[in-house]
């Protein structure tokens, strides 16, 4: 498998992006990058797998529960360089629509934490700056107050 960092080319990462009863499945991420941040669960696209079955696996192990994976409804690229100028992460997201089909949430693998979060509760989280975008686009929050945010 290729490494996490410094790769030796873009990985594609696969997330799922699930509402339940006005909520979405977060976690809060314990790798880099974003460590410590709460995010769309997901991960990296093994070799064989499609784009819903990467999803389907990662969900589950990420938060312990069921999905059915759907369409694409967000792509975004995460490019993080270090001090040095060296390209230290590089993925490419695809973030799909996903159903809630069963099972309790709680943090595994590379999750520190696991919950349904409702809109108002996201203020007080702090979530990356894409996957602000990502629930702002598709109308889970409203519009940011200032341009740039």
């Amino acid at each position: 498998m290729a490494s996490r960092e410094y790769p030796d080319h873009p990985r594609v990462g696969v997330g799922a992006v699930v509402l339940w009863e006005g909520r979405v499945l977060l976690v809060r991420r314990g790798v880099a990058p974003a460590n410590g941040l709460w995010a769309i669960p997901g991960g990296a696209l093994e070799l064989g797998e499609t784009l819903k079955e990467a999803a389907e696996r990662e969900i589950l192990e990420e938060t312990g529960i069921t999905i059915r994976a759907g369409e694409p409804v967000f792509t975004c690229d995460v490019l993080v360089r270090d001090d040095d100028g060296r390209i230290r992460f590089h993925y490419v997201i695809v973030d799909l629509a996903a159903v809630y089909t069963g099972g309790e949430v709680v943090g595994g693998d590379d999750a520190l934490e696991a919950r349904w979060v409702a809109p108002e509760e996201l203020p007080a989280l702090s979530a990356t700056k894409t996957t602000l975008k990502l629930l702002r686009q598709i109308g889970f929050l409203p519009p940011p107050d200032q341009p740039g945010e």
